[in-house]
């Protein structure tokens, strides 16, 4: 099965990941893609995120009916800060073909990851781009320290010496953040049409977001 993983807070999941997801899905054929709510963010360990159920219930609730994607709690189940090589390490025992969905910016600051030289070693990545964010550089987008271990096929397309693939995509771009949406709770202004409306339901009946 070729399984794709997109990690992140989800606080809150909202269209602009559903929608890169489900362009993903499409392009790559991929049978399934889970979403990983990450328990403590390494990169930003002193921020205030809702606690892991929350996150978890609203991605449920986002994704219901669509049998193409599913969530997984492991990085929540393991507990203290999350780092991708270890679900990385956790899917590879189920599944052999994987891809890492992550953004260019993500993809550009790779090198501050945890073990990030292994990561090539273990799975696929798709690099979502969007045409008016910052764009996909080639070979120079990719760390220094481990440029040289890949080849380039093409603009798009890149070969890690493990034979694993960066690939990028180009996905429709909705100009939507977790961080606008929380503001805008904080502030009393409608979130409708940036969140499913379950999602919506549920931050209001919860009180998330608010001081």
């Amino acid at each position: 099965m070729r399984i794709g993983i997109l990690g992140g807070t989800f606080d809150p999941v909202h269209f602009g990941h559903l929608r890169a997801v489900e362009e993903v899905r499409n392009s790559f054929m991929l049978d399934k893609i889970t979403i990983v709510p990450v328990n403590i963010p390494p990169h930003k360990k002193d921020l205030k995120i809702s606690p892991p159920e929350d996150r978890l219930n609203m991605l449920k609730m986002a994704i219901d009916g669509n049998e193409a994607l599913e969530v997984s709690d492991v990085e929540i189940a393991r507990g203290g800060i999350s780092y991708t090589i270890e679900t990385l390490l956790d899917f590879e025992k189920k599944y052999e073909d994987l891809y890492y969905l992550l953004g260019v910016d993500s993809f550009h600051e790779i090198e501050t990851w945890h073990m990030y030289e292994e990561l090539f070693y273990h799975t696929n990545f798709i690099v979502m781009a969007r045409p008016s964010k910052k764009r996909f550089l080639g070979l120079d987008s990719f760390p220094e320290k481990v440029r040289d271990k890949f080849v380039k096929i093409d603009e798009r397309t890149f070969k890690h010496v493990s034979q694993k693939m960066v690939y990028v995509l180009e996905v429709t771009q909705l100009d939507i953040s977790s961080s606008k949406i929380r503001e805008y709770v904080k502030r009393g202004f409608s979130i409708k049409y940036l969140v499913p409306p379950a999602v919506e339901r549920y931050i209001y009946q919860r009180g998330l977001y608010r001081e």
